[in-house]
This record gives C-alpha cells, structure tokens and sequence, in this order.
C-alpha cells in the first residue's frame, strides 16, 4: 500500500518543507511567511495550531487579508470536535452512507471518495477560492472552517430534497438513482465483466431497448408491478455476450450505456485518450489537473516529493526566508535528502 513518497499524487505540483513546528523560530518562520501569502491551511485537531502559536488571531494580527483554511472532519465546534474519526465514520452520521449501494442488507462505502475527497477537500477548496475573492474586495480575510460532515451533507443534498418531497424511501435499492430503476443499474456480461446503463429519459431508453435487442418484449417500463420482470429480461439479455461485444453495440450512442472498466484498463479508452485525461509523467500514469482553462492551462510541475523536507532549502530560500541554514542546523526546519 502506497501512502507517500514519490508515488503519491496528491502531492504533486509543489515543493516539500518541514519545519519542526515545536520549535518558537520554526512558527516564527511560518509567521514570516503568512506576512506575503493569500492562504494558509491547516488540518490537525481544533485549538492545536492556536498552541502551536500560529492561529488565525496571531496570523491576521500579521497579515489581515490571509484566508485561514481549517481542514477536519467533525469541524471546530460541536461535542466531536475533538474526536478522532476517518471519512467512514463522517458520511455515516450525515445519512449519506446509509443509502450508498445496491445490497439492501448492508450499506457499501465508496472507499474515501465522498468523505475526504468530495465532501472534505472539495469544499475547502470552494470556501477558499470565494473567501480569496472577497478579500479582493473587502481587504479582510476569514477563517474557513471546511468539515468533512458539512461538506458531506451538502453534497447530498438532492437526498434531502428528495426525501422532503415524500417520495424517497430509506433504503437501498429501492429509487431512482440507487439501483431501484433496472434502466439504471449495473449489469453483468457474459465474460463476468459489467456494463452502466443510465437511460433514464424516454428518448434514451427508447434506444436502450432497442440497441438491447428487448424493443418488443420489454414490460412496460412505467408499470411498477412488471419492474422485476424488466430487470430480469435486462439482465438476462446482458448476459448473453462479453463487454466488448456489448460497447460495440452502445460505443457513441445517446442510449446512456458505458463499461465498468478498471483503472488499469480506464486509460486505454478511446474517450478517454481522445482527451488525454490520463498521461505519463515522471514514469506514473496520472490524471491531468482538472477541470481545463482556455487561456491559462494547467500543467504538471513538480513530481511527488520523495518525502517531507526534500525541498526545505531551496524553498525557503526562494520565498526570501533569512538563515536558512542556520534554521536547518538548529534544528527548527528540516532538509532530507531522497
């Protein structure tokens, strides 16, 4: 299991420094830094950085337009905030996890993508971007306080409407969206491989059954008693060849069909390599920097660093830091070699 080093992705693009933040002249240093930067974000537990000496007091006292972003998952108030917890434990008491897959018996979680990712570093990001903006205007920054439940609630918020309007139940597979439409849902192939089927307006499904070979024995789709017997012709139909047979059947169409691939296999398809949206960089194929600018494009920088503290130096130095080296051999910052 990969979780850091030259491998880890999500630290591409930027330079590692270490800083004992134990030690008065390594905060002094960060202070220093906070004097010319628009964003500082921090992610350890609530009132940690304040005794550290480097809260949001001491930093707009040195820099009143910096946006303070503060990263955590139960957020900087409530009786949790001092708990630990990991992405999990965040989407289950917002009532996201508890409808998430399609096995009625038992939630499934999608690894740490709707915590950590969406519901997490997401917003933070959004809080970020606007408060930089306002503070553009207003001269003053703000504390962002970005919690993985807050942003996971919003996230499902359509949950929510739909759940107001009286017609959602709360469980799996049973809606629309979840796997309780069989023109929505997964299914498997001849090979063991699957395929998507999202052919939710009538123009799309129109052409699903078509395409599908079911056009005049397919049930009523609106009929909800014949909604087993639909899934079950769908299925049964899948069935009957492998998952290339079937994306040549549905490649390009307007009938909302697309493989399950795997990673491994994702880059290869003829979308995705028409876009480029995977590239070999530093010997890693990797996700390009998303979403695309027209004028300004996005590129890819910095490899992963090898571990915290391979760029102290030469960092530092180049955001005008005083003895450096003095930092270094007193211990307060911290320069690796790979």
């Amino acid at each position: 299991m990969l979780t850091g080093g030259s491998h880890d992705l999500l630290n591409r693009g930027r330079p590692s420094v270490a800083l004992n933040l134990k030690d008065a002249e390594a905060v002094a240093t960060v202070l220093d830094l906070v004097e010319q930067a628009d964003v500082l974000v921090e992610g350890m537990r609530p009132g940690v950085a304040e005794r550290l000496g480097f809260g949001p007091e001491e930093c707009h006292a040195r820099n009143p337009r910096l946006v303070y972003g503060r990263m955590t998952g139960w957020g900087q108030d409530g009786p949790w905030s001092q708990a630990a917890g990991h992405d999990m434990n965040y989407i289950a008491i917002t009532g996201t996890l508890h409808g998430l897959g399609q096995v009625k018996e038992r939630p499934q979680f999608p690894t740490n993508l709707v915590g950590d990712f969406g519901g997490g570093s997401t917003y933070l990001v959004i809080g970020i971007l606007a408060a930089v903006f306002e503070a553009k205007a207003s001269g003053q920054g703000q504390v962002v306080d970005a919690a993985i439940v807050d942003g996971t609630a919003n996230l499902n918020a359509m949950t929510s409407a739909f759940l107001a309007g009286g017609g959602f139940k709360e469980e799996r597979a049973a809606n629309l969206l979840d796997g309780g439409a069989p023109y929505y849902d997964i299914y498997e192939t001849a090979d063991g491989e699957h395929m998507s089927v999202g052919a939710l307006e009538p123009q799309f499904y129109d052409l699903f059954v078509e395409l599908l070979g079911i056009k005049d024995t397919a049930p009523d789709r609106w009929d909800l008693a014949q909604t087993d017997a639909l899934r079950e012709l769908i299925a049964s139909t899948f069935k009957q060849r492998t998952r290339d047979e079937w994306c040549a059947v549905f490649d390009g169409t307007d009938a909302c069909v697309a493989p399950v691939l795997r990673m491994s296999e994702a880059q290869h398809h003829p979308h995705i390599k028409g876009r480029e949206i995977f590239v070999e960089h530093e010997g890693i194929v990797q996700p390009q920097p998303a979403p695309r600018f027209s004028r300004t494009k996005a590129t890819l920088s910095h490899p992963p660093a090898a571990g915290a503290g391979v760029h102290t130096r030469e960092a530092l130095t180049a955001w005008g830091v005083k003895d450096v080296d003095g930092l270094i051999e007193r211990g307060a910052a911290v320069q690796i070699t790979p």
